[in-house]
């Protein structure tokens, strides 16, 4: 059986590395894959979701190798190639929704599936944007679910509104494919964005490879069409989601956890998590290439916190706070029912399964502090469950993480890392 039994430690003193960003990684590759002239990806992650979304890129028209530090790129410049057949992307929805606009810039018919669960995670929305801006396409079943079939001959352009996105992904998708549009791509926001750091990362990735955004606020980009990607070398800074793991390790086991590659100046919204765990109780020191977490007794009270600018940190906030004296009610993350699984029930039914008190809400849930207990995880083929319960397993003996190898997705290298401890 894919079983991992975590061995529980008495005291944490380590220093541990992390891949390179997920987030990152991806936007760099479709964004080089659209470039002219060959880039280098310095440190990028090799996953299952990554492998997933060369594999696409290749079957594109990108030329990808890759090496122990390095991808390399050769980009198309914007000219799409129509493989003939369907391009499937696992379960990696970041890969679907981005492929999604970047097929547009072909000729022909595109189909972009996946396994069972991407089956269940939603496109509408970015769909129905590209049909406002000139795109014929559509998903089999008529409610935006994958197999998506695009009828391709480019993207005209204009000015299109998004309202109350359950995906930033989908904003990127749409800025990173604008420059291609035969005139000048508008996108406005209305209402609620999810997840809104990540848009930010994109728009900074996109400049790096020399295509500038016009953002007027928080809710107007303008882009300016024919600019076009060039041929870089990008550094990858290390995953902070995959490092928020060993951030909790250091607050459950009272330890130092020392974690490498990374910097303050991050692009990555997750990084803030770095915030809460300050709030309760430990200390953060941060290095040129390097931020260190040392635990401390764990401070009580209630708190309520909103999740939706990083709602990837909900399952490590969640394990935090089985163990942590009060109340955690964590909002604004209903998104997360359609995840690599239905993320709100699954963190409820394994807290209750350690003997935790937890319940569901419209848009998160509620998690009272207690002695957690040891018992077999269910993960539901979901890597960050497996992860975050994982580490309540340092402190919690004979606890046992059901299908270990779905840490692959984003971290194949977690069970060794966290051996380090």
């Amino acid at each position: 059986m894919d079983m991992e039994e975590i061995k529980s430690v008495g005291h944490v003193d380590a220093v541990v590395k992390v891949p390179g960003s997920k987030s990152l990684t991806q936007r760099a590759l479709v964004i080089a894959s659209l470039a002219r002239g060959r880039s280098v990806l310095r440190r990028g992650l090799v996953s299952e979701d990554t492998r997933f979304l060369m594999e696409g890129l290749r079957a594109l028209g990108a030329d990808i190798s890759v090496s122990a530090e390095e991808m390399t790129v050769t980009g198309t410049g914007g000219r799409i190639r129509n493989p003939g057949g369907t391009i499937f992307l696992g379960n990696n929805g970041t890969a679907l929704r981005f492929l999604t606009t970047l097929v547009c810039l072909g000729k022909g018919v595109f189909v972009l599936d996946g396994d069972s669960r991407l089956r269940e995670r939603p496109v509408g929305p970015l769909l129905d944007a590209l049909k406002t801006l000139g795109v014929t396409g559509g998903s089999t079943d008529g409610k935006g679910y994958p197999p998506i079939i695009i009828e391709a001959d480019g993207i005209s352009g204009g000015e299109v509104t998004l309202t109350d996105l359950e995906s930033s992904q989908f904003v990127s998708s749409l800025l990173i494919g604008a420059p291609f549009a035969g005139e000048d791509v508008e996108i406005w926001l209305k209402g609620r964005t999810v997840s809104e750091p990540y848009i930010d990362m994109t728009l900074k990735v996109m400049d790096h490879f020399g295509v500038t955004v016009v953002r007027d606020g928080q809710n107007h980009f303008r882009v300016k069409c024919s600019q076009r990607y060039s041929g870089k070398t990008y550094l990858i800074e290390g995953d902070a989601s995959s490092a928020s793991y060993f951030f909790l390790a250091a607050a459950l086991c009272r330890g130092r956890v020392r974690v490498e590659n990374m910097t303050p100046e991050s692009l990555q919204g997750d990084i803030d998590f770095l915030d809460i765990m300050k709030a309760s109780g430990c200390s953060v020191v941060w290095g040129d290439s390097w931020v260190e977490v040392v635990g401390r007794p764990l401070l009580g009270g209630d708190w309520t916190l909103d999740m939706g600018r990083m709602p990837d940190m909900a399952p490590t906030l969640a394990v935090l706070s089985a163990f942590r004296p009060g109340r955690t009610v964590i909002t604004h993350v209903s998104h997360l029912r359609v995840k690599e699984s239905d993320r709100i029930a699954s963190l409820v039914n394994e807290l209750n399964r350690i003997g935790v008190t937890a319940e569901e809400t419209d848009d998160g849930l509620i998690i009272e502090g207690g002695t957690p207990h040891r018992a077999e995880i269910e993960t539901y083929n979901d890597h960050r469950i497996a992860m975050s319960f994982a580490v309540a397993g340092l402190v919690v003996p004979g606890m046992r993480i059901r299908n270990r190898s779905c840490v692959e997705k984003s971290f194949p290298g977690f069970w060794d890392e966290l051996k380090k401890l």
